[in-house]
């Protein structure tokens, strides 16, 4: 009987211990194959490289780095790369955690994205942590999520976008079912002057505060569990649909095309 077929990318680029971690974790649940970038690719959010030609290479059986975004790998993993399609992709794991607006700017959860896209369940899986991460942490947990999504499945265009707390293993205080937060920075803009009195801009600040709501990702993590939250590719707001459709009749309205006035050449005086 044929193993199930793992794809494994990230953002942080082929030679992170992240990616690498969780594969190696993964490998007790089928044949995983590693699709990453050739390098660093942190908030590159859903990008595409359309402008330059992507190139493959491979480094060791089933182990390919390209020249490209995360959504690059997971397109050429999917038709190029592998003989069949995988029955899961995971994408990490990041260093660094993926919280509320934060998935707007990741490659690693549009990866994930990407792949359900494709219509193949798919998990973003990100490690909390400053200098030193705990891959070790985030690919047990990782791969417990990726077993229940192998047998029960993903409801189509849904991912799962999981984030696991600095804290030991045994520190770990169960898993949470979330909802993503919202949060406010501090000076996101910081302006700087270059040795030739130019001005140049670092997009940063720091952050401020969380938005309060009930089942939030980030205080999960503050109370040391590991936050598990569904995110669908639909992002229509249904429920605003009827309110809207009252403004149809006025934005239907014809378009009358604006009078051209024609204006007099100026003559200029004569010297």
């Amino acid at each position: 009987m044929a193993r199930v077929r793992i794809l494994v990318t990230n953002d942080d680029g082929i030679a992170s211990p992240g990616i690498h971690a969780v594969a190696t974790a993964l490998g007790a649940l089928g044949e995983v194959w590693i699709v990453a970038p050739d390098r660093e690719r942190t908030a590159v959010g859903h990008a595409v490289t359309l402008h330059k030609p992507l190139r493959i290479t491979k480094m060791a059986p089933r182990v390919f780095m390209v020249n490209g975004t995360p959504v690059d790998c997971v397109n050429l993993a999917l038709l190029k790369i592998m003989p069949h399609q995988p029955a899961l992709i995971v994408s990490g794991i990041n260093r660094g955690v993926n919280l509320g607006d934060d998935v707007m700017y990741s490659g690693t959860v549009s990866g994930a994205l990407e792949g359900t896209m494709f219509g193949i369940p798919s998990v973003a899986v990100s490690q909390e942590g400053e200098d030193t991460f705990r891959f070790e942490v985030g690919a047990r947990y990782a791969t417990r999520v990726a077993s229940e999504v192998l047998v029960h499945g993903l409801p189509p265009e849904t991912i799962l976008n999981v984030n696991i707390p600095d804290v030991p293993l045994r520190g770990i205080k169960g898993v949470k079912v979330t909802c993503l937060s919202r949060r406010r920075f501090n000076n996101p803009i910081v302006e700087k002057v270059d040795p030739r009195g130019r001005k140049y801009y670092w997009i940063a600040g720091t952050r401020q505060s969380w938005s309060r709501q009930q089942d939030a990702d980030h205080e999960a993590l503050a109370r040391h569990m590991v936050s598990v939250t569904p995110i669908r590719l639909d992002t229509t707001h249904h429920t605003m649909l009827a309110h809207f459709k009252t403004w149809e009749g006025t934005l239907s309205r014809p378009l009358v095309a604006r009078t051209q006035v024609r204006r007099r050449p100026t003559r200029r005086p004569q010297s």
